[in-house]
């Protein structure tokens, strides 16, 4: 009795050894926030994948956006390049990395005039596909 118990738990602890982790969706639109500092107005704006939005002066460049699926804990991730173009017209790197949208304070870009900041990942936006337009 006790060595088929035994061996029971064995057999439970490698079939369910550990946590269930539930695969991230890649999404095809991210949706950021932007703060104009000026003006004081705050706007939300979709993204395509590898497509590039200008704010302002920061041009926004998502490479991937994750969501998890609705049974599990919401957790929101974008890979983002933001750019600013200056006013001798360069192209000037300020921000290489993620975002999340549960924690925008923690990655957020912070610009003089300008704050972009990870809202969402979604399956479709508003906005017609690059390829649509």
């Amino acid at each position: 009795m006790r060595g088929s118990l035994a061996a029971l738990v064995v057999v439970a602890g490698a079939v369910g050894g550990g946590p269930a982790v539930a695969e991230r969706i890649g999404n095809p639109v991210a949706e950021f926030a932007g703060l104009d500092k000026i003006t004081g107005r705050i706007i939300s704006f979709d993204v395509y994948i590898d497509e590039t939005v200008q704010f302002g002066a920061l041009q926004v460049t998502p490479r991937v956006c994750y969501t998890r699926p609705q049974t599990e804990a919401p957790q929101t991730d974008a890979f983002v390049e933001v750019d600013e173009i200056t006013l001798n017209r360069k192209v000037k790197r300020l921000f290489t990395g993620w975002m999340f949208a549960a924690s925008p304070g923690l990655h957020a870009v912070d610009h003089a005039v300008y704050d972009v900041w990870l809202t969402d990942c979604k399956a479709s936006s508003p906005v017609a596909p690059p390829a649509k337009r």
